[in-house]
């Protein structure tokens, strides 16, 4: 193998390498294969499973007891392929709410914390609500009336 900045010789062996680019500090992945340009020094990492690995630090992070920090909640948002506007939408905030949370400038709430980790857990980010249906709901309604019927395997809304 040829290294890709000088054309000179690689060796390869395991090593535990911080996984900065994951934009949290304290990530190390224990004994990953790290090739070492001999004349240069540039060194390429192989990370098997990329999409594994992000699924494991996110239920990591959603399972922590401690609240969710800044940068945290940036890599959780950005697991479930959200921009920041798209993540205020899904969180009935605005966006310039979401972009505090994410520099640390407040803190997010308590109740916004849980619903972004059932959001991560669920791996299903409300695909099937209509997202510009949170800005319709009302602050005071009448109690929902509904007839539910139970089919041989589920239950249905009867009509």
């Amino acid at each position: 193998m040829k290294c890709l900045e000088c054309r000179g010789r690689m060796q390869t062996r395991r090593e535990n390498v911080r996984y900065d680019a994951s934009g949290l500090k304290g990530i190390t992945l224990v004994g990953v294969e790290v090739s070492r340009c001999l004349d240069c020094g540039k060194a390429e990492i192989a990370i098997p499973r990329i999409e594994q690995l992000h699924r494991l630090i996110a239920k990591t992070l959603i399972e922590k007891h401690a609240r969710l920090t800044p940068a945290e909640i940036v890599f959780l948002r950005k697991s479930l392929g959200w921009s920041g506007v798209d993540f205020a939408r899904h969180m009935g905030t605005r966006q310039e709410t979401v972009t505090r949370w994410e520099r640390g400038s407040i803190r997010m709430g308590a109740t916004a914390d849980r619903l972004l980790r059932m959001m991560v857990a669920s791996k299903t980010p409300i695909a099937d609500y209509s997202v510009d249906t949170l800005g319709e709901i009302a602050d005071s309604a009448p109690p929902s009336v509904l007839k539910l019927k139970a089919s041989a395997d589920t239950w249905q809304v009867a009509a």
